[in-house]
C-alpha cells in the first residue's frame, strides 16, 4: 500500500515521538503536568462494522483528523498487522479477595492469544505496585502469580501512571494497558485524571475489566467504579467489560487481542504551535458509512516558551 511516506522516515518520526512521549515522564508529581511535548500526534484507531467486527483495507484518503474542529495533514498511515506492547495489571487489593484467581485466569487467557511479535508485562497492585512479569511475548505465565492474596488498599491510578511509564520506554507504536479491577480507589497519589493523561501522553489505549462481581457490596458504589473504568476506557479509545467470567470473558480477551494487531495508526503535526497546556480534542472521520471509530479523545499541549 503506498502511503507517500517511506519505511525509514515513518521511523525516524516514530522514534522522535517516542523521544518526546518519554520526556513527558522526567517528573510524575500529581502537580506536574503530563503532556504531549512535540508538535508530532500519533493515533491508534480501532473500526469496527454494525456488527462490532474490525475493519480492514481501508485507505490513508478515506480518513480525516480534526484537533479542536480544524482538520489536520495526515502525515503517515499504516493499516497492516502490527505488533503491540500491553500491560496488565491486576488488582490484589482487599477488596479482590473474591475474585483474584478469577483475574489470574484473565491475564493467563490474554498470554494464550499472543502473537509472536506481541509482548506483555504484567503488574499486581494493591498498597503497593508490583512486577510479576515483565514485557515477553511467552504464553507462560510465571509460577508466582499463583502466590498472589488479596490484601491491603488499592493504589489503580499510580499503577495506570506505571504501566504508561513503562509502555513509554518501549519501540511498539501500538499499547496497551488492560485493567482488571473493581475500580475502587482507596490509597493513590495520582488522580484518575492525572492516570488517563499519563496514559494519553503515550499513546496507550486502556481497557478495564470489572471484577467488582453482580452481587458484590454497595450497588451505587459499584456503579460509581464502573463509571470510573469506563472513563479510562472511553477517552483513550478501548474498551469496558461489564461482567467478566466464562465465555464471555474469553470471548472478550480474544476480541483485545485482536483488534489491537489491527488497528490503523495514523500521525499528524498539529497546526496549532501554542503552547498553553490546554486540552486539544481529536476526531477521526472516515468517509465509508456505516463504521463505528475508537480512538483517543484528545491530548494535553505543551505548556511553556
Amino acid at each position: 500500500m503506498k502511503t507517500g511516506f517511506s519505511v525509514s522516515k515513518l521511523g525516524i518520526i516514530f522514534l522522535s515521538a517516542l523521544f518526546f512521549a518519554n520526556s513527558a515522564f522526567a517528573q510524575i508529581d500529581d502537580d506536574e503536568p503530563i503532556r504531549v511535548e512535540s508538535s508530532l500526534v500519533v493515533i491508534n484507531a480501532t473500526i469496527t462494522d454494525a456488527k462490532g467486527k474490525p475493519v480492514s483495507g481501508l485507505r490513508q484518503n478515506q480518513f480525516q483528523v480534526l484537533e479542536d474542529g480544524k482538520e489536520q495533514k495526515i502525515e503517515f498511515f499504516e493499516a497492516e498487522k502490527t505488533p503491540f506492547a500491553a500491560v496488565i495489571l491486576l488488582d490484589s487489593s482487599g477488596s479482590m479477595e473474591q475474585r483474584i484467581s478469577l483475574g489470574r485466569s484473565a491475564a493467563i487467557q490474554f498470554l494464550d492469544r499472543l502473537r509472536t511479535d506481541d509482548v506483555t508485562a504484567i503488574f499486581n497492585f494493591d498498597s503497593k505496585i508490583s512486577l510479576v512479569q515483565d514485557f515477553s511475548n511467552s504464553r507462560d505465565i510465571y509460577e508466582g502469580i499463583f502466590d498472589i492474596k488479596a490484601n491491603g488498599m488499592t493504589v489503580l491510578n499510580d499503577a495506570i501512571v506505571k504501566a504508561a511509564e513503562e509502555l513509554g520506554k518501549r519501540s511498539e507504536k501500538r499499547r496497551a494497558i488492560i485493567v482488571l479491577s473493581d475500580g475502587a480507589d482507596t490509597q493513590s497519589r495520582r488522580s484518575a485524571d492525572k492516570a488517563l493523561k499519563a496514559a494519553l501522553a503515550v499513546n496507550a489505549t486502556i481497557y478495564t475489566v470489572d471484577m467488582s462481581g453482580i452481587n458484590s457490596g454497595n450497588n451505587r458504589e459499584r456503579m460509581q467504579n464502573q463509571g470510573i473504568l469506563k472513563n479510562f476506557a472511553e477517552k483513550s479509545g478501548g474498551k469496558f467489560i461489564a461482567t467478566p467470567g466464562g465465555v464471555a470473558m474469553r470471548d472478550a480477551f480474544k476480541n483485545i487481542v485482536e483488534e489491537l494487531g489491527v488497528q490503523y495508526t495514523l500521525g499528524y503535526h498539529t497546526t496549532n504551535t501554542s503552547k498553553d497546556g490546554k486540552w486539544r480534542e481529536i476526531e477521526l472521520k472516515s468517509t465509508k458509512a456505516g463504521l463505528n471509530i475508537r480512538t483517543r479523545k484528545g491530548y494535553n499541549a505543551p505548556k511553556g516558551k
